[in-house]
């Protein structure tokens, strides 16, 4: 499947036509001038998508590839309020346009209907924009009062992106917008602690979605016959090296499980304490007494939901902080082993959001002006967005993939596909995109690694297909 031409589209739709009608709309542009939305908008989205500590000037540059001329001071002037809402809102656009390539050759992913990884990262501000970003406090006084969350869900297969949907640093991750966003019949959802909640999960196991994420450890848990077990107490007594048994989760929702336990060699357990231990110490709290007792082991999990009558829930306590990991796939679609390697997929929206950071800088800005720091935050978070859009169509069907090389190459081109693109000649556009996308067909793939497989490795290796 081509998707130049869609990516194409999209870009034409966002990148016009909606920024020169939120222009308007936000008062960004109030007569006509030389420089409207979409001229503004297209100037800081491709000058910092080629050079994201790109200055003022440098920006004047890009505006001047584009057809548009304005000196560099006079491009200062119009970062105000009416420019970053105007950003904010095309993001907005931009967010909600599903772009996906042909699903990656990983056998193992291919047995659901798509494997979703869901997770958030935050973007702490500068303090003085806490009455628009309200962050989450904390015990310093400096650099705590004002942060964005970002609320991405990420399609392992297609490489599709929901979001990055923006919410105060402060907002639980529960309130996000993507929980209600239904996902597909046979779908896996991959979510972190902060998503968990056992009526969310009831609702998944109900729409015929599978499910993995951690779990509170303050989730009861109970045998069968509805017994109580304390979880320290039962795999201390009957899991010496492995155990599988079946239980009941939660007080209320009592989910049916299957409870899979390992015990972990005993250097692997105090160096789980040790963690535990430092990052209470960090936080200037007491370490949890329950991750402690429960680092001896990994535990998983199998839940029975209702797609049909043998489905299952995995619990996975984490090697380094010992905290419970939940979800629901099949017994007979995924055996243990694969699940523990499916569950490393959960670092891949890691990696998305440190290449977003460390390579697109969305977290870096060359001023301490409030209203130019957010057009700068809005704008490199579309330019990754849309460089997220061309990486999908040169490389992600490639399990070896690398993000990071591919997106060095999407910069290298960057200047040369916004001259593309303001030429208004479609077929122009399409070629820079093809160009592009050629160049990222060779040299963006990840080394193999013997002592410490990349995940795509394991992927492959679990099924037999390496």
């Amino acid at each position: 499947m081509n998707i130049i031409p869609q990516i194409a589209d999209v870009m034409q739709i966002v990148l016009t036509t909606t920024a020169d009608c939120i222009g308007r709309l936000t008062g960004f542009v109030k007569r006509e001038r030389k420089l409207t939305g979409s001229g503004f908008v297209q100037t800081v989205v491709f000058g910092w998508l080629a050079k994201p500590d790109a200055s003022i000037e440098e920006l004047t540059q890009t505006a001047a590839a584009l057809g548009i001329e304005i000196t560099p001071q006079g491009l200062d002037y119009r970062f105000n309020y009416e420019a970053s809402e105007c950003l904010k809102q095309t993001l907005e656009s931009a967010a909600g346009a599903l772009i996906a390539d042909n699903p990656v050759a990983i056998p193992i992913l291919r047995r659901f209907k798509n494997v979703y990884i869901q997770d958030s990262s935050i973007v702490v501000l500068p303090d003085y924009l806490s009455n628009i970003w309200q962050g989450c406090g904390g015990s310093s006084e400096k650099n705590t009062q004002s942060s964005v969350k970002l609320q991405v869900r990420l399609n392992m297969n297609t490489g599709g992106v929901n979001g990055p949907y923006l919410q105060a640093g402060r907002v639980n991750d529960l309130s996000s917008f993507l929980q209600n966003l239904l996902l597909p019949k046979g779908a896996l959802r991959i979510a972190d602690l902060g998503y968990f909640s056992l009526e969310n999960l009831s609702h998944l196991d109900t729409q015929g979605v599978y499910w993995l994420s951690k779990i509170f450890s303050q989730c009861q848990v109970y045998d069968p016959n509805g017994k109580e077990w304390d979880l320290k107490k039962l795999l201390t007594n009957y899991c010496d090296t492995q155990l599988d048994m079946p239980i009941l989760l939660g007080v209320k929702e009592r989910l049916p499980c299957r409870m899979l336990a390992r015990r972990v060699p005993e250097e692997v357990a105090q160096e789980r304490r040790r963690k535990i231990r430092a990052d209470a110490t960090r936080r200037g709290k007491m370490p949890p007494k329950k991750q402690l007792e429960l680092a001896d082991w990994t535990i998983l999990v199998v839940c029975v939901v209702l797609i049909n009558t043998d489905l299952s829930l995995i619990i996975f306590v984490d090697e380094h902080k010992a905290n419970d990991i939940v979800t629901s796939v099949p017994s007979d679609l995924l055996t243990v082993d694969e699940a523990f390697v499916l569950l490393r997929l959960r670092w891949q929206i890691e990696l998305l959001f440190k290449l977003w950071k460390r390579d697109g800088k969305i977290d870096d800005w060359r001023s301490e002006k409030p209203w130019r720091i957010l057009c700068e935050f809005y704008a490199k978070l579309l330019a990754m967005l849309i460089q997220h859009w061309i990486l999908l169509s040169g490389c992600w069907r490639f399990p070896d993939r690398s993000l990071a090389k591919a997106a060095q190459t999407v910069r290298k081109h960057a200047l040369h596909l916004a001259v593309a693109f303001a030429s208004f000649n479609r077929e122009r556009l399409h070629e820079a995109l093809e160009i592009i996308v050629r160049c990222l067909s060779f040299g963006c793939r990840l080394n193999k690694r013997r002592a410490k497989p990349n995940t795509y490795q394991l992927l492959l290796e679990v099924t037999g297909d390496a």
